[in-house]
C-alpha cells in the first residue's frame, strides 16, 4: 500500500523549497501573458520596449519588503513622476493596476519567505483581511470615478502618513537577547538559548522548518519559536485598533494602491505583536489586499459607471517586467534587512515619501485650478 505524504509533510516540503514555487510563479505569469493576453496585433519590439523598469523595480520590491511596507508607495509615484521623462505620462487608473499588480506578486513573494521562519500569525492575518474587504473593495471602485486632483490629492495624504509613520515607528528587525516582550529569557525557567530563549516548553511542530512552533494557552497567550530557535510571546488583544486602522489602510490600498502595509504595521506595534511577527503577518495583509484591489482595478470599472479597464487595456508589456522584478525584490530582501540598518533604510524612504507627497500637494493644486478655469 502507498503512504500518501500527510498535509504536514507537504507544507513542509513547499517551504523547504519555497524559492522554486516562488520564481516559477512569474515565469508562468509571462508566459501567460505572451500566448494569452489580449494584446492585439503588437510589433515585434512592444514586449522589450519597457525592459528597463525590471532594474527599477527591483530596488523598489527590496527597499519596501525590508521595512515591511507596501510596493506600490513606491511603484505608483516612480510612474508618475519618473515613468513619463522616460516613456509617457499613464493614467492615474492604470498607474494604480501596474502597481497592484506588481505589489502582489512582491508581497506574495515575501510573504512566504516569512511563512518560512515561522513570522506570520495566520490567525491575525485572516481576521484582519476578512475585515480589510469592504473597505479595499470600495477604494478601488472610487478610483474609477475620482478626479484626477483629488486621486493626488488623496495619494499626498497617504504618503504623508506614511512618512510621518515610517519615522515614528521602530522597525528593527533585530532580535535582542533578554528583551522580555519578544524572547524568552533564562528567568521564564529551562536552559537559555545563546540569543535569550529558552528550551524547555517551547512548540516545536512537526510542519516547520528547524526548530519552530507555535501554541496558544486557554488565556489566549502565544508562544511562537521561529526556525533560528528565537521566541516570541505576545497576546492577540487589540482587535478593534486594529481593525480601525486597517479599515482606513485598506480604503487607501484599493484606492491608491498602498495604505494597509503602513497604517496596520503601526496598529500591530501599539498591540504588542512583537516587531518581526507584525513584519511577517504584515506582508500577508497587504499581499491579499493588494491582490483584492487588482481584481477590481481589472475587472471592476463597469460597476460603478466609471472608467472600463478591460483586459486588453492593461499594459502587458510592462507588467511582464515588473512582476519577476518585484518577486525578486521579497526574496532579496530578508537578506538585505540582515545586512544593513533598517533603521536607516525607513527614514531614508520616509523622507523621500515626504517630499513626493508635497508634490502631489502641488498636482492637485494645478489641477484642482485648472478645473476651476
Amino acid at each position: 500500500m502507498i503512504d500518501t505524504p500527510s498535509s504536514s509533510r507537504v507544507q513542509k516540503s513547499f517551504l523547504k523549497y519555497q524559492h522554486v514555487f516562488v520564481f516559477l510563479a512569474p515565469v508562468l505569469f509571462v508566459v501567460g501573458v505572451y500566448f494569452f493576453a489580449p494584446t492585439g496585433s503588437v510589433e515585434s519590439g512592444y514586449w522589450f520596449e519597457y525592459w528597463w523598469l525590471f532594474l527599477f523595480f527591483i530596488v523598489g520590491a527590496t527597499t519596501v519588503n525590508t521595512v515591511g511596507i507596501s510596493g506600490s508607495a513606491l511603484f505608483v509615484p516612480f510612474l508618475i513622476f519618473i515613468f513619463p521623462l522616460l516613456a509617457q505620462p499613464l493614467e492615474p487608473e492604470t498607474i494604480v493596476k501596474v502597481g497592484l499588480i506588481s505589489e502582489s506578486f512582491g508581497l506574495s513573494s515575501s510573504a512566504i519567505a516569512f511563512i518560512q521562519y515561522g513570522l506570520v500569525d495566520r490567525r491575525l492575518a485572516l481576521t484582519i483581511v476578512a475585515g480589510s474587504i469592504p473597505f479595499v473593495v470600495g477604494g478601488a471602485l472610487l478610483s474609477f470615478i475620482i478626479p484626477e486632483p483629488l486621486f493626488h490629492l488623496a495619494l499626498g495624504m497617504a504618503l504623508m502618513t506614511a512618512s510621518y509613520l515610517l519615522f515614528k515607528a521602530d522597525l528593527g528587525h533585530g532580535h535582542e537577547a533578554g528583551d522580555d516582550t519578544e524572547a524568552g529569557t533564562a528567568a521564564d525557567g529551562g536552559e537559555p538559548h545563546s540569543d535569550g530563549g529558552v528550551r524547555e516548553d517551547l512548540p516545536n511542530d512537526d510542519d516547520k522548518l528547524g526548530p519552530a512552533g507555535v501554541e496558544t494557552d486557554a488565556e489566549g497567550n502565544v508562544t511562537r519559536v521561529d526556525r533560528e530557535g528565537d521566541d516570541y510571546r505576545y497576546t492577540r488583544s487589540g482587535y478593534l485598533e486594529r481593525f480601525a486602522n486597517y479599515s482606513i489602510g485598506g480604503t487607501f490600498q484599493g484606492l491608491a494602491g498602498f495604505g494597509s502595509g503602513e497604517l496596520g504595521i503601526i496598529s500591530m506595534l501599539r498591540t504588542e505583536v512583537p516587531v518581526r511577527v507584525a513584519i511577517g503577518t504584515n506582508h500577508i495583509v497587504v499581499a491579499a489586499t493588494a491582490i483584492l484591489a487588482s481584481l477590481v482595478h481589472v475587472f471592476g470599472g463597469g460597476l460603478v459607471g466609471g472608467h472600463s479597464l478591460s483586459l486588453a487595456s492593461t499594459p502587458w508589456n510592462m507588467v511582464v517586467w515588473t512582476v519577476p522584478a518585484t518577486v525578486t525584490g521579497g526574496q532579496i530582501a530578508p537578506y538585505v534587512s540582515n545586512a544593513l540598518d533598517t533603521g536607516t533604510i525607513k527614514k531614508g524612504v520616509g523622507g523621500l515619501f515626504a517630499i513626493i507627497s508635497v508634490a502631489l500637494f502641488l498636482m492637485a493644486a494645478g489641477g484642482a485650478g485648472f478645473i476651476g478655469l
